[in-house]
């Protein structure tokens, strides 16, 4: 499947509507005329991005298989934002800014799953370093359900410098490990602050961990040892909601 294409009903309706001047085309089954399809025609009309109607073989071989819910959109370009982008960035976040860092989450599904977490939480951006981490890809982007529409990606060179940077901004940085001392639960996420977590299996990286100002870990009472990255993204990033709305 091509890189720049996303697929399913969320994904291609929260594309046309939050970024519509980056959808150049969608393809829609000519066998579904349900409510649902037409509230993504509706939107393609309004943003004045052309429709094709075509045999749902004709999209999944455009998909090579993948689920598609008999809408597809393929887009101009990506909304991955570049390193250089970052400190003007930084400069208008509010307050009490909340981000997410991954540091080489390899599997697009789990990219997809935390910038989802993120978008929910309401985390103002995620920054992924540019190598070792999986691309924006159809799967990435059908496992965020829209959410790699609606929330800043910044893709880093160096996520080192770029922690330095945040730390330099005034942003707490707090990584996910379950090496450490303190449970998430009882950790101050009262602050601005950026949540750090690793890939999948290794976890954070020793140079990531040592940038970090402070380490927590997710308190496991049964008998697995760690929770999926994705998982452990909403744990720590709904706990960091909790804890905010807990002072209001």
């Amino acid at each position: 499947m091509e890189e720049n294409c996303i697929c399913g009903l969320h994904a291609v309706l929260a594309a046309l509507k939050n970024n519509p001047q980056t959808v150049e085309e969608i393809w829609v089954s000519d066998a579904r005329e349900d409510k649902r399809v037409s509230s993504v025609i509706q939107a393609a009309h309004d943003a004045r991005v052309k429709v094709h109607k075509s045999p749902r073989a004709a999209l999944d071989r455009l998909v090579d298989g993948m689920r598609h819910q008999g809408v597809v959109a393929r887009l101009r370009e990506t909304p991955v934002r570049k390193e250089q982008d970052l400190e003007t960035f930084l400069a208008q976040l509010p307050p009490m800014p909340l981000l997410l860092v991954l540091d080489g989450v390899q599997d697009p599904h789990n990219l997809g799953a935390c910038l989802r977490s993120a978008d929910a939480a309401g985390a103002h951006a995620v920054i992924v370093p540019r190598e070792h981490s999986a691309p924006l890809s159809a799967v990435a982007r059908r496992a965020a359900s829209g959410a790699v529409e609606s929330i800043p990606v910044y893709q880093v060179v160096n996520l080192a410098r770029t922690l330095r940077a945040l730390k330099e901004a005034g942003i707490w940085l707090a990584g996910a490990s379950q090496d450490a001392d303190t449970d998430i639960f009882h950790s101050d996420l009262r602050r601005p602050l950026a949540l750090v977590l690793g890939g999948e299996g290794k976890g954070l990286r020793r140079l990531t961990q040592e940038e970090c100002d402070m380490l927590v870990r997710i308190p496991m009472a049964g008998s697995v040892e760690s929770l999926n990255v994705s998982v452990s993204a909403g744990v720590c990033l709904f706990e960091a909601v909790r804890q905010r709305q807990s002072e209001k």
